[in-house]
């Protein structure tokens, strides 16, 4: 049923600071929609999300090493070429860390010490 120009949309305070929104009109009943209940459900459910979302993302952000005996014959060269990568990666990574080198200058940092 669309809402005519003559109803009314009322806003409330309780006591507490909780907002009721009363919808007044002509072939409506009063409806009063309470935000406690489902605000306490949306954090929950956000909360439980995040903390799966952090266990899940913590095991795929570590790059394991490329193991060349691992690997088809056919592939072995690239396989290796690759891990030479990783290892001179982790080297300038374990450089700047040592070096305490500041967030916003690591990757220019790193970039500089994969260069050498």
């Amino acid at each position: 049923m669309p809402v005519a120009a003559s109803d009314t949309l009322k806003l409330s305070y309780w006591t507490v600071g909780r907002p009721a929104c009363i919808l007044i009109g002509r072939d409506f009943e009063t409806m009063t929609f309470q935000t406690g209940a489902s605000a306490r459900r949306i954090a929950l459910a956000s909360a439980l999300q995040i903390a799966l979302l952090v266990v899940l993302a913590s095991n795929a952000a570590a790059e394991k090493l490329v193991d060349p005996s691992a690997v088809a014959p056919e592939h072995r060269e690239a396989a290796e070429k690759r891990r030479a990568e990783q290892l001179k990666l982790y080297q300038c990574t374990k450089k700047a860390d040592e070096a305490k080198v500041l967030r916003r200058d690591r990757s220019a940092y790193i970039n500089g010490c994969l260069d050498k």
